[in-house]
């Protein structure tokens, strides 16, 4: 029987045969390559290998990059860097019950850490130091560095946490003398190593200590600030004032040191690898001019201020908002913030209580009622809704009636039959009770608008943190006050009609009222203004309306001083202020500084060159509830066409703006002008 077709295959020739038997005998051959390269590496030499994998892992170390200077507008030096000697802990060093501790604490305090807010619980304490043997070596540790044993016990841990493979810094500015002891006694001291940081030197001393800030390791809050994202969590930041507002030019880029370790993280013993060095930062200029400042500082801590009372001056360009001085008194060393600090030193430069301390900057934090320099404001609004006209006169018999209130002069000063011009020379707290009750009655809420206008009741701008905005009593705001002082009753179950005595303290339930805007027509009552916004606010008298944007600011340069880019500030908005009503308020201010009867005139006398350097000036004496005495104030500004400025000046509790506030400005001035400031003397004790 015969196959089928499709059944039937060709044979394999010979030489198919011997294709097929080379290509599986090279196969073959691959495989028993492999086979035995597997083999070798496995076992013969696995041993090798799994050492070298051991110690082949890379930590990346940062090397601190030295932060860029801080300059005047003269190229004078506030800020630099200089070296420190450190005093460290080798981490590979320490027993491995304390870097167990340090792991199992990190982790309980990790877990804890990532509880929402309000259910995190107390803080974990740290365990104990876990051997007698190390607890011994922190002891000598501590008496060398004038600390105890669990405070160096904790540092430990938390750097081990931390960053476990870095060195762990014990203490930053070690005198020469600890440091020779502890080299010449290494057997004492087992792991502990001397570097070399980079710190913030101070040339100039306290000068504008509380515009700079302190430096140092990001906290857990700010590390989670979007301008600090891409940083390591121990990256040194600016923390206040210019280091903050421009750390990210000041902080140049950290270097990398790699550091080979092996599976246990201990640091291997002559590994070389390559490191990449530290990039500084650029230079900051400031606006600031280091004679004015220092000018500022000695007057305000002067004799000029009996009892070195608490205050601040501001100095500005009224023009283009350039800060030329700003000093807050009292005041305190940077230098202080690159060591360690005490909690009891922290509290003294932090204050307890109601009163603020040396840290505090009172030129933009601090607000106060600000007194009769406020009536340029209420003469503006009272010029602009025709209440009045310059030639409205008033009889100032000492004393006026408001509402069921008699409110007189500071001592009863009768003054007779003045106008606008007069009543500011003077300060006539009469003419202005008079005013603010037209501006109640006719005018709506125009004082508080033209506060605002110019410059009261909000931010300024300025380029630094921290700055309170103030406020401008209103119907408004009593309302907010009441609603919160109600809701607190509700809460805590008190009759929303008890006495104000009974209730939270938050309001007395009372409605805005006359008394309150002819206390605000006077800087009085609930207004709170910062130095720096009556600056602004004088800025706007000289310059015609334009409320500037203060500035610290000027310049980013290289360390070389070569110029990268200039620092804008924010646009300056316009007020539109009648020309004839800004004249009437200057007349009356330029009087008030330039002859006897003015309140400032016997500050400057006949010895100040007013023809060449008139000076605009006007005196406040604000009452504050629960203060000793009177907060005296300055606020004045000089046209100059080449050199204008704006310098105001108060002093907590230090009484009349005439007799303490006014000759600090025009020390500030005669600085600034290069005259005689040995002349300027207190004004007259009854001049508000």
């Amino acid at each position: 029987m015969m196959e089928p077709v499709s059944d039937r295959r060709p044979p394999i020739t010979p030489q198919l045969a011997l294709r097929v038997a080379i290509f599986g005998g090279f196969a073959f051959a691959l495989f028993a390559i492999v086979f035995f390269r597997l083999w070798y590496l496995q076992v013969l030499s696995g041993d090798q290998y799994l050492a070298q994998a051991n110690s082949n892992r890379v930590r990346v170390l940062p090397i601190p990059a030295p932060r860029g200077k801080i300059v005047d507008r003269n190229d004078k030096v506030i800020v630099e860097n200089t070296f420190a000697a450190v005093l460290e802990i080798d981490p590979a060093s320490l027993p491995q019950q304390e870097r167990d501790l340090a792991a199992q604490w990190g982790s309980d305090e990790g877990r804890r850490d990532a509880k929402p807010e309000g259910h995190k619980g107390e803080p974990i304490p740290i365990p104990g130091i876990p051997t007698a043997a190390l607890r011994a070596r922190y002891q000598r540790l501590a008496r060398v560095l004038d600390t105890s044993a669990n405070q160096i016990h904790r540092e430990v841990v938390h750097s081990l946490v931390l960053v476990p493979y870095s060195a762990v810094r014990l203490k930053t500015g070690i005198p020469r003398s600890i440091l020779a002891y502890v080299r010449e006694r290494p057997e004492l001291f087992p792991g502990v190593k001397v570097s070399q940081t980079y710190v913030r030197k101070y040339p100039q001393g306290t000068l504008a200590a509380q515009l700079l800030g302190p430096v140092g390791a990001m906290t857990k809050f700010e590390a989670k600030e979007p301008r600090y994202h891409g940083l390591p969590t121990d990256a040194s930041v600016g923390h206040n004032g210019v280091e903050r507002a421009y750390d990210k030019y000041l902080r140049g880029k950290d270097g990398i040191q790699r550091v080979q370790v092996d599976a246990n993280g201990r640091p291997v013993a002559n590994s070389t690898l390559k490191n990449t060095p530290p990039a500084a930062g650029d230079r900051v200029r400031l606006s600031l001019d280091l004679g004015l400042e220092d000018a500022a500082q000695k007057a305000i801590e002067g004799p000029l201020n009996p009892g070195s009372h608490a205050g601040a001056v501001v100095a500005l360009d009224p023009r283009s908002g350039e800060v030329l001085a700003m000093d807050s008194f009292p005041t305190f060393d940077p230098s202080i913030f690159t060591k360690q600090l005490t909690d009891a030193r922290y509290k003294a430069l932090t204050g307890t209580g109601k009163e603020a301390g040396p840290l505090f900057n009172r030129a933009i934090s601090s607000a106060y009622p600000v007194g009769s320099t406020f009536k340029p404001i209420t003469a503006l609004a009272g010029l602009d809704a025709h209440l009045v006209t310059p030639a409205t006169t008033v009889d100032d018999t000492g004393c006026t009636q408001v509402g069921e209130i008699k409110r007189c002069n500071a001592k009863h000063e009768q003054y007779g039959t003045i106008d606008m011009v007069k009543a500011i020379q003077v300060s006539s707290d009469v003419y202005f009770y008079k005013l603010g009750i037209l501006e109640y009655y006719h005018g709506g809420l125009i004082l508080q608008k033209w506060a605002r206008k110019l410059g009261l009741g909000r931010d300024t701008g300025i380029d630094l943190p921290n700055e309170y905005a103030g406020l401008i009593p209103d119907p408004a705001w009593r309302k907010r006050l009441a609603n919160a002082e109600l809701a607190c009753r509700a809460k805590r179950h008190i009759p929303a009609d008890a006495p104000a005595a009974q209730g939270c303290g938050i309001s007395d339930l009372r409605q805005y009222n006359l008394g309150d805007t002819v206390n605000l027509a006077i800087g009085q009552g609930d207004l709170q203004a910062t130095p720096l916004q009556m600056a602004v606010v004088y800025s706007a008298l000289e310059n015609g309306g334009t409320i500037v944007t203060p500035h610290l600011g000027l310049d980013v340069e290289s360390p070389s001083a070569e110029l990268i880019q200039h620092l804008q500030s924010d646009p300056a908005r316009h007020v539109a202020i009648d020309p004839a009503d800004l004249a009437v308020v200057r007349d009356g201010l330029h009087l008030g500084a330039s002859t006897p009867e003015g309140t400032s005139g016997d500050v400057f006398g006949t010895w100040w060159d007013q023809s060449k350097y008139p000076v605009y000036g006007k005196t406040g004496t604000a009452t504050r509830l629960g203060r000793p005495n009177d907060q005296s104030w300055y606020a004045a500004y000089v046209p100059d066409a080449k050199r204008p400025i704006v310098v105001v000046v108060t002093v907590e509790d230090a009484g009349f703006g005439a007799a303490v506030a006014a000759p600090i400005a025009c020390k500030v001035l005669a600085e600034y002008y290069k005259q005689d400031g040995s002349k300027c003397s207190p004004g007259s004790a009854t001049a508000l």
